[in-house]
């Protein structure tokens, strides 16, 4: 119970460990989820995303900052591409944030693990340790690698998309799923280089879509937007919360099927070397005794017996 009534309090190295947990033991996960399950759902995520290269860790870092004195409670767990050596995260994001970590605001990185897009297996579950400890909001910002940014808007209340000019094909990139998902867009690093054409073609293009985004130009380098940025965002904590009850059913839904697929999967996966009827059938395909369809079938009713 130590743990529990720690992380409660909010200190670090508990929920350092919780995180820890949920990462990695899937059985004692199960358990500190029992316990904290039922009070979670109520602090507002914000989702960042955006092409590799746009600033995302400055941004996330100078407006993490503006939110503190807006009496906010931010927390941040940064997605990070997995290290094919070790399978842990690369702490780049850590390093980027050390004014934020500094400050007493909490950031983890958490390795992406290869789960569906690059959103990591146990993201859901650490949002809910960070809620527990009394964080509002929790910051996720995304790996930002192609259909990530399109999921991240699943666990998130509120999706920033972040472009900046030097990200390749400006307008033709926006286009690539990103137009629907965004609550707020930025043009940052908007000291450089076409920034202000950037802007208009974003406005242009994504502004006048049903959701009637905030379009905004940021820059860290020369502090601005930031300020206007973060009060934008406490306005939308304090509009999603009202109907955060409602959308939280459809993403409790979509987590069940996430977990039901993930456990088929899993055994699918462990099939070749355990289950006997799967060599059977894949021996009969092999030689062409029987088509690839009829012995799916076969097996997926096994599968659900």
């Amino acid at each position: 119970m130590t743990l529990i009534s720690d992380l409660k309090k909010g200190k670090r190295g508990s929920i350092a460990k919780s995180i820890s947990i949920m990462e990695n033991d899937p059985k004692e996960s199960r358990k500190l989820l029992k316990k904290i399950f039922k009070t979670s759902g109520k602090s507002i995520v914000i989702g960042i995303t955006g092409p590799t290269g746009v600033g995302k860790s400055s941004l996330i870092n100078k407006t993490v900052e503006q939110l503190k004195k807006l009496k906010t409670k931010p927390a941040v767990l940064a997605i990070d591409p997995t290290s094919h050596v070790t399978g842990g995260a690369i702490l780049g994001d850590r390093v980027r944030m050390t004014e934020t970590t500094d400050s007493g605001t909490y950031i983890r990185s958490i390795a992406s693990r290869g789960a569906t897009g690059a959103l990591a297996h146990s993201i859901r579950n650490s949002i809910r340790i960070l809620e527990y400890a009394g964080f509002d909001p929790i910051i996720i910002e995304s790996v930002g690698a192609g259909q990530t940014e399109v999921e991240i808007s699943k666990v998130a209340d509120i999706t920033v998309v972040v472009f900046n000019p030097y990200t390749g094909d400006s307008i033709q990139t926006i286009k690539a799923g990103l137009t629907e998902i965004g609550d707020v867009y930025l043009v940052n690093k908007s000291d450089l280089d076409g920034a202000t054409q950037l802007y208009d073609s974003v406005r242009d293009f994504i502004g006048t879509n049903e959701k009637n985004p905030i379009i905004l130009l940021t820059s860290t380098k020369k502090n601005k937007g930031i300020v206007e940025f973060a009060k934008k965002l406490k306005e939308l904590m304090i509009k999603k919360k009202k109907t955060k009850k409602e959308q939280d059913k459809a993403r409790l839904e979509s987590e069940l099927k996430d977990i039901i697929l993930n456990n088929i999967k899993d055994k699918i996966d462990s099939m070749p070397d355990s289950d006997k009827a799967f060599s059977n059938y894949l021996k009969k395909v092999q030689s062409k005794q029987m088509n690839p369809y009829d012995a799916a079938d076969k097996i997926s009713k096994l599968l659900i017996r």
